[in-house]
């Protein structure tokens, strides 16, 4: 996501390194509890079998569009683990927070182990952790690019190919990377997001085609102008600098899509959960604008 307020870089997940392996948060409707215990059932012999519902892991799933894919999944009754270096704000059903980096290839590698040995699936993937920075090419020097590259594409990357064994092993498994309105076309002062985004849409693409014959489907889902904590990031630190006022300038950028308002998480999260449904079992290698008619202009 990008509006005309962004000026500065804005890192979207800090560069805060938690370590995969420490202890994970299980939310339900109770109470915080081991995870096997709501997720897997126990045998005499003290092993676990498998998962009694379906399995989503989701990158970046405590706030915004991440939050509200955690939240549907939830409610249409998937086990579903966010990888994330934070919390959720407020707990979720049948969700568990594991403390991960994503922009770490071995901290991804890790807590998608862990999760295999509680659950013993994965029905679905959702690579949705990324940060936004506005820059041009000029602005973003080689550590800064190796920042974006690494949560944006490296962690979809080590979340894929961590889960595709099992996932070709079920012969079933659904994969949606995040995207944005950039993976179609190029917007100013966005040189390394525009990048990663365009990268991942070719990751779908390929990946889709790679895996097919395992029943694994891979899809994009491209969002443009969602109002998100990031956007109103975005647009905060623009009234500070500028004196706008605020309503105007969010009624402004609302304008600015065809439809005529802003994009909501929900509306993401809705066509993610189809595209991992199956209802899409023919769709695959596809690249979906969530974005109001923004890049059809």
């Amino acid at each position: 996501m990008q509006t005309k307020y962004d000026s500065t870089q804005r890192v979207l997940n800090p560069i805060e390194i938690i370590k995969c392996n420490k202890k994970s948060v299980v939310h339900n409707d109770m109470s915080s509890q081991d995870v096997t215990s709501s997720a897997v059932e126990s045998t005499d012999n003290g092993t676990y079998k498998h998962a009694t519902r379906p399995v989503c892991i989701v990158t970046g799933g405590s706030l915004g569009i991440g939050h509200a894919v955690c939240k549907l999944f939830s409610e249409n009754g998937y086990q579903v683990i966010n990888l994330d270096i934070r919390d959720f704000e407020h707990a979720l059903p049948n969700t568990t927070w594991k403390p991960c980096d994503v922009s770490v290839v071995s901290n991804v590698e890790a807590a998608i182990a862990e999760v295999l040995i509680t659950y013993k699936r994965i029905d679905a993937l959702v690579c949705n952790a990324g940060m936004h920075v506005s820059a041009t090419i000029e602005d973003t020097d080689e550590a800064l690019l190796d920042k974006v590259l690494n949560l944006n594409v490296k962690g979809a990357y080590a979340a894929i190919k961590s889960c595709l064994p099992t996932m070709k092993d079920q012969r079933n498994g659904a994969i949606v990377v995040m995207g944005s309105d950039q993976s179609f076309v190029g917007k100013r002062n966005s040189f390394a997001y525009g990048l990663t985004k365009s990268a991942l849409a070719s990751i779908a693409k390929t990946t889709a085609l790679d895996y097919a014959s395992f029943n694994i489907r891979a899809n994009a889902v491209c969002p443009g102008t969602i109002e998100t904590p990031l956007f109103h990031n975005a647009i905060d630190n623009y009234v500070s600098r500028s004196g706008a006022d605020k309503n105007e300038v969010v009624a402004e950028e609302a304008a600015a899509q065809p439809i005529g308002r802003l994009g909501q998480p929900e509306d993401v999260a809705e066509l993610t959960y189809f595209l991992c449904s199956d209802k899409a079992s023919f769709i695959t290698g596809s690249l979906y604008a969530v974005d109001g008619g923004y890049t059809a202009q």
